[in-house]
């Protein structure tokens, strides 16, 4: 008995450091599973919801960079780009007062909340492309601090039709524009569902053949895998994703710098089916290509932590969900 306590005293020690390495292996393992940044995250600023709450549209909880910050900690996150909303002033379901003054200010705002937290949060300048505004406030973000890193455009919103040669035009000289300034361009790529857009491999081959030749120097990353979710029950979305990843996986020299956000398309509503192609596009792409993103924290379902559980839910290879948590493009390096 003597002899079975010495060895429980020589053993107690050596467990308890055994459980210890146990703990912190698994620690690592957590954090090398959590993206090292959510890239597409919003917030909105009281004048927004305001717009939002006149026009009788839903509107989200109020959240701030704290708010953000917080989301991010929970879900072993470091960092997030948040992407101004200001194209929402220039939607043309609208008339707004003053509307350049407007877009100005929210996107300082965006820059503004950004800035309590430089070391993690990175904000992006956003207008509608179509304005006679537009390149004056690209310019004038490339100059300001804090919203020098890149642009945000939303193609549905501004209600921007690839198939029309002077929106193409337009797009063209922003896309010039952004390269020049040496500013990453995210793009909500997908035509408006509201106004029943076109939207399929003509528009992508637009996107491909007359766009990205203007932005060859920056990154340009596709939101939502070509689509907006949530969910991926979007087959017009799906064939203009099924083209790029076909140019990538070609290796199109266009495509060298492109990017591709997961952000809101994967939910509880994906069928067994629509996992399946949405791994297939992702795979043709290729997973160094993927950003995660979890989009505006509006619902639970939306927000970081729960985002990427449920993107996890694809399936994928866990080495593939490991490179895809730590991709980095450079606007973020």
């Amino acid at each position: 008995m003597r002899d079975l306590r010495g060895v429980r005293r020589l053993l107690g020690p050596l467990f308890r450091l055994a459980l210890l390495a146990a703990m912190l292996r698994g620690t690592s393992i957590a954090a090398q599973q959590a993206p090292v940044a959510d890239y597409h995250q919003h917030l909105f600023s009281p004048a927004v919801l305001s717009m939002l709450r006149a026009s009788g549209a839903d509107v989200p909880p109020v959240l701030a960079a704290r708010d953000l910050v917080a989301l991010l900690d929970s879900a072993g996150i470091r960092r997030a780009v948040i992407l101004s909303v200001a194209y929402m002033y220039g939607s043309p379901s609208r008339t707004v007062e003053d509307e350049y003054v407007k877009v100005r200010a929210e996107n300082d705002w965006t820059a503004a909340q950004a800035g309590e937290y430089p070391d993690r949060l990175i904000a992006f300048c956003g207008f509608n492309p179509l304005k006679d505004y537009a390149l004056d406030e690209l310019a004038r973000c490339a100059k300001t601090p804090g919203l020098d890193r890149g642009i945000k455009l939303h193609l549905g919103n501004s209600d921007v039709q690839l198939e029309n040669p002077e929106h193409v035009d337009r797009l063209r000289q922003v896309f010039r524009a952004a390269n020049q300034h040496r500013m990453a361009i995210v793009l909500h790529m997908r035509a408006s569902i509201s106004r029943k857009r076109p939207y399929g491999p003509a528009q992508a081959r637009a996107f491909l053949e007359q766009l990205l030749p203007e932005a060859p120097d920056v990154p340009v990353q596709v939101a939502h895998l070509a689509g907006t979710g949530p969910g991926y029950d979007d087959p017009p979305a799906d064939s203009v994703m099924a083209f790029l990843a076909e140019a990538a996986y070609r290796k199109d020299p266009r495509t060298r710098h492109l990017w591709f956000d997961v952000a809101g398309i994967m939910d509880s509503s994906v069928t067994a089916a629509q996992a399946t192609r949405m791994v297939q596009r992702i795979r043709r792409v290729g997973v160094e290509r993927i950003l995660y993103g979890s989009d505006a924290a509006v619902v639970e379902s939306r927000r970081p932590r729960e985002g990427w559980a449920e993107f996890r839910r694809l399936p994928l290879k866990q080495e593939e969900f490991a490179r895809i948590a730590r991709n980095a493009p450079p606007y973020f390096r």
